[in-house]
């Protein structure tokens, strides 16, 4: 028996280097719309400091209701063989999306991998990296 019953995840928020690279870059990306913007008052004594002040961040709001979070914090490069995230995956409806964000990531000149079946996972998966190295995995179902 499980000790909590969590039907799942609330937020996730990632740490970056550059808070307007990166919310550029996921603004491009996604376009999700934004919940949260601290990002204005990044550069203000304590912010980055303040849960309150959201670390002088952003958060957006994923379509699943799910929060997605962007934190600057110093200047240490990602690493995904250190503890910590390995990457970070968003899912789309299908194969044929996965497609289209190839070539769309492509068109924006954002270097990304091949659309890869994984038939025992039952999934497709398309990466990309984000500003800090960070892998972004696109996924779909394959059936």
């Amino acid at each position: 028996m499980a000790l909590i019953d969590s039907s799942g995840f609330a937020h996730v928020r990632l740490t970056v280097t550059d808070i307007d690279r990166s919310k550029s870059f996921y603004d491009q990306v996604f376009g999700w719309p934004v919940a949260i913007d601290a990002s204005d008052s990044v550069d203000e004594p304590g912010v980055t400091e303040s849960a309150e002040k959201f670390y002088g961040g952003v958060v957006y709001q994923t379509p699943q209701g799910t929060l997605f979070g962007l934190r600057p914090v110093g200047s240490d490069r990602f690493d995904s063989t250190r503890t910590g995230l390995d990457h970070i995956s968003f899912t789309v409806t299908d194969r044929a999306a996965l497609g289209a964000a190839a070539a769309a990531l492509g068109e924006a000149g954002i270097p990304h991998g091949d659309v890869v079946d994984l038939t025992d996972a039952g999934i497709a998966i398309l990466s990309f990296q984000d500003p800090d190295d960070i892998n972004v995995e696109l996924t779909a179902p394959l059936s």
